[in-house]
């Protein structure tokens, strides 16, 4: 389990915690048509790049495996086929956009934010706004060279548990999004 933060619990002894989130990865074949349309220096972390559902946070070590149990039980929704294209900005953060089966990840992903929430875990409350974030310094150019980008479509075969650990992005448990 990553080790990102230690925690005294009031009263209690230290807590080691995992910072969580749920989410998917665009395919391999997406991931490097977008690095190989970017900007080199834009291109730093490809294997980072992913779609946020569920942004749960830090969470004691000991209970990650409750937390993939949890995800484990939601059902699947069926195939899901996604295509990263155009551009955005959260403030100094440059996105690209979700599009395909955009509704029926926001269904799944709300089914997940219900699961994760009724297990007793903390979610964040921000609204579902589908996006792979490229960086998080603004660059015109990157901006403008994603403006007209439209990728190849990918199905959606899993989603992820994922611990940030250090800058890196660790999978800690998969399950599948079609049965």
């Amino acid at each position: 389990m990553g080790r990102c933060a230690v925690r005294r619990r009031a009263g209690g002894p230290r807590v080691l915690l995992s910072r969580l989130f749920v989410a998917v990865f665009p395919s391999e074949e997406a991931v490097d048509h977008l690095r190989r349309h970017l900007p080199a220096p834009a291109a730093r972390r490809p294997e980072k790049w992913h779609v946020t559902l569920v942004f749960v946070g830090e969470v004691p070590d000991e209970d990650v495996p409750v937390l993939a149990a949890t995800l484990a039980g939601v059902p699947a929704p069926g195939p899901i086929s996604l295509r990263l294209a155009g551009a955005g900005r959260f403030g100094s953060v440059v996105w690209t956009g979700v599009h395909g089966d955009v509704d029926p990840l926001a269904a799944f992903r709300e089914e997940v934010r219900s699961a994760v929430e009724d297990a007793g875990f903390p979610v964040d409350a921000r609204p579902f706004r589908p996006h792979l974030t490229i960086t998080y310094r603004y660059d015109r150019r990157l901006a403008t060279t994603l403006d007209g980008y439209r990728g190849p479509s990918w199905t959606v075969n899993e989603f992820a548990l994922v611990d940030s650990v250090d800058g890196d992005y660790l999978p800690l448990s998969t399950h599948p999004v079609a049965r």
